[in-house]
């Protein structure tokens, strides 16, 4: 693909890069036909902890986003440090952030977007500017799904609901944990169960603790699995809750690598069990459930 030297920049947080995002991801991928590298603008998740007012848990790592657009036909992903451009005036971001340093020909937006100091600029100041500056914007109408917007928020809500299945609709793909695999206490290898463990990142939501059915992407292939989200009672494991993964079929290291965990159902909530071996014929259970799911 050969390309005119101006970009087109999507704009936005894209917390969960769900149907809403994934449409200015779609326009904004189809200008390349017209010489324009597609691109996008976004803040890293762990600079955003208030919107509106609100504190903020964001759904997905900088890592997992940026995974999501780039398969989305988005060339460049550009993630910036939102306390590092707060105190820019509207006009300043366009000028300094799209038309000095990104050279942009078309941006980008949902109805929605809003920026410059206290996002006193939305998606009109954003036309106006593009007059004034030589690149044109296009404005995206939002998303409905049965007579509702789709936004992060109601994505969150899900989650901590464990409704993966309605999220996921909402999302466009399975909700997914992209972290790297860290080692445990390699417990579950003594009951014949080995899992993998990721950590959620500091500010990240965690959705509802317990089991569900999901599957891991390895290398290209996609693996049945059961994740537990939590603290694991049972052996007063005591930190941070984490996510447990069994993967059924597979065998070999994975310590230190990166792949998207995907969750499709709750089966059930976290509790803690009389003893290991409670414990090992429920996971049994579990498995079994999983597997007619998936």
């Amino acid at each position: 693909m050969t390309y005119n030297g101006k970009r087109a920049v999507a704009l936005g947080i894209f917390d969960g890069v769900h149907l809403g995002h994934r449409r200015v991801m779609e326009i904004t991928a189809g200008t390349a036909e017209n010489g324009f590298a597609p691109s996008a603008f976004t803040f890293r998740s762990n600079t955003i902890r208030r919107k509106q007012g609100r504190s903020l848990e964001y759904i997905y790592t900088d890592k997992n986003k940026e995974r999501i657009i780039n398969a989305l036909d988005i060339k460049d992903v550009f993630s910036e440090d939102f306390g590092s451009l707060k105190g820019l005036s509207g006009e300043e971001f366009v000028r300094e952030i799209l038309v000095k340093r990104l050279n942009t020909g078309i941006a980008v937006c949902g109805d929605d977007f809003r920026f410059g100091h206290n996002a006193m600029c939305g998606a009109d100041d954003l036309v106006r500017f593009g007059k004034e500056y030589g690149f044109d914007a296009i404005i995206v109408p939002e998303e409905r799904m049965n007579g509702e917007k789709v936004s992060s928020r109601r994505i969150r809500e899900l989650l901590l609901d464990g409704n993966m299945k309605d999220a996921s609709v909402l999302l466009g793909d399975r909700y997914s944990i992209f972290t790297e695999v860290v080692k445990g206490a390699q417990l579950g290898r003594t009951i014949g169960f080995p899992t993998i463990n990721q950590l959620f990142a500091e500010g990240q939501l965690v959705p509802a603790c317990g089991v569900y059915a999901s599957t891991a992407l390895i290398d290209g292939k996609r693996f049945p699995a059961m994740t537990n989200i939590g603290v694991k009672p049972t052996v007063c494991y005591g930190g941070a809750p984490l996510a447990e993964t069994y993967i059924h079929g597979f065998s070999g290291s994975l310590y230190g690598k990166c792949f998207p965990v995907e969750l499709w159902e709750f089966i059930r909530p976290e509790r803690k069990f009389g003893s290991l071996d409670e414990l090992k014929n429920q996971i049994n259970t579990d498995v079994e459930h999983c597997l007619n799911i998936l």
